[in-house]
């Protein structure tokens, strides 16, 4: 009997003891992903010359206070190809998400961090955003606090504003709709519109992604190192794992 009474409070501990990291672990998630993108677009401008570029990223979300903080890193190539010596993108955030009646959102900071690019006008970014979310669209607004990526000193003040619609169209196809603007403070030929087409399917051992897209940019402005013009329509296929 003491032999099943030990038993039973040692069992009562230990289901506790998982209980109790259960709990834990829910209240702190963290999340990794890797993967690969036949062409790495930022804002709908390539950073990779039109050419494949991998990834990779982590988070950590404190989900009782909807703080998070995270890292995400790619291949690039335009930093190089406007004379500088960087084949890297490195993007730091945090901020918060939450959720006011059937609404979202999530405001943040995110740092560019572009490892020794050497340009005239360095590419590291600090941008605060601001995101709302209601059903299945989003708003959000993007503004610099530093020199915008190595367009011009006194660029702090650009901003980007963009809108999305991503619905379920059926057995877990995911419509991607998105269209942006980007002002680039003192540089009109800077600004431009661009816009997404695409569909993302959770395969369950990946995430597969199929887009189209394009901009307005000036041909001019947006042709690094003489390399092409990197705002022209193209598709784009991208897998995710995600684990």
């Amino acid at each position: 009997m003491k032999k099943l009474i030990l038993a039973s409070a040692i069992m009562a501990a230990f289901s506790g003891a998982v209980a109790h990291a259960e709990e834990a672990a829910a209240e702190h998630q963290v999340a990794f992903n890797v993967g690969a993108t036949s062409d790495y677009r930022f804002r709908g401008i390539s950073q990779s010359r039109r050419e494949p570029a991998v990834f990779a990223g982590a988070d950590y979300t404190h989900t009782p206070t909807g703080f998070y903080a995270g890292a995400w890193t790619s291949t690039i190539k335009w930093v190089k190809d406007s004379g500088g010596d960087s084949s890297a993108e490195i993007d730091i955030y945090g901020g918060k998400r939450g959720a006011f009646g059937a609404a979202s959102y999530d405001v943040g900071l995110i740092r560019y961090y572009f490892p020794s690019n050497s340009l005239p006008v360095s590419a590291n970014t600090t941008e605060a955003y601001a995101q709302l979310g209601y059903a299945d669209f989003t708003l959000k607004y993007s503004y610099a606090l530093t020199n915008f990526v190595a367009w011009a000193n006194n660029s702090d003040g650009s901003n980007y504003i963009d809108l999305s619609y991503n619905p379920e169209i059926r057995d877990g196809y995911i419509l991607n709709l998105h269209v942006g603007k980007q002002v680039v403070k003192g540089i009109a030929d800077a600004d431009y519109t661009d816009w997404k087409v695409g569909v993302t399917k959770d395969f369950g051992f990946v995430v597969g992604s199929l887009a189209v897209v394009g901009t307005d940019a000036d041909k001019t402005a947006y042709n690094f190192g003489g390399r092409g013009y990197l705002g022209k329509t193209g598709a784009l296929v991208t897998v995710t794992k995600n684990f």
